[in-house]
């Protein structure tokens, strides 16, 4: 059984903003629970399309009753992994992430995407959905009640996080285009990703947007 999770946010800034922002949102005093980021890979598409796969560790706040099922030392952190494609013809943005640690316990997939809203082209719109699972026999529900929770809370959070960047960000125009900021930062993080993030992504289960 699968808990499902829908809810739409808002954004004041333009979609150009919201996509530079997104790749500078952390740190943030809404994000202490992000501990670090690795850029996995990325590459712009013939299309002009760029797409990118990120490695988070984030901290792991477990409920006393759920930390007897963990090893002592993952129950208080957790790698997740996030895959983007950023569509500046169609001017979308779809993130799409997942945990690789403690995914038997739980599991939660969370999409997103953001557009232009059309009732303000200024603004940006954000559907986000997620999907939250457990496979530990008799607490699956306890478990899926704890991480919709969590998850909510993470949500408002996220937001805040979002605004408080954007808000550095007012009254900047930026310079070059988003394709060419893109092309540009593939170029410089092409390398930049740790051996230890390239192990675990390997064995990730590839996802497949939808």
């Amino acid at each position: 059984m699968v808990k499902y999770f829908c809810c739409a946010g808002l954004l004041k800034s333009s979609w150009d903003q919201v996509c530079l922002a997104f790749w500078q949102r952390y740190p943030n005093p809404y994000s202490n629970h992000v501990l670090t980021e690795d850029i996995i890979f990325r590459e712009v598409t013939p299309a002009n399309c760029l797409i990118s796969r990120r490695l988070l560790t984030k901290t792991s706040l477990s409920p006393r009753w759920m930390k007897r099922y963990l090893p002592k030392q993952m129950s208080s952190s957790a790698y997740i992994l996030e895959d983007s494609v950023v569509d500046p013809q169609k001017r979308t943005m779809t993130t799409l992430t997942w945990n690789i640690t403690h995914a038997r316990l739980m599991s939660v997939e969370e999409r997103c995407e953001y557009s232009i809203n059309p009732e303000n082209g200024s603004w940006t719109e954000i559907k986000r959905e997620a999907w939250i699972s457990s496979k530990v026999y008799g607490l699956s529900r306890a478990v899926q009640e704890f991480g919709l929770a969590s998850f909510k809370t993470r949500v408002t959070k996220t937001m805040k996080g979002f605004e408080y960047v954007l808000a550095k960000m007012q009254g900047e125009t930026p310079s070059r285009s988003l394709a060419e900021a893109a092309t540009e930062r593939a170029r410089e993080t092409a390398l930049a990703a740790k051996e230890k993030a390239k192990d675990l992504a390997s064995h990730a289960k590839k996802k497949q947007f939808v």
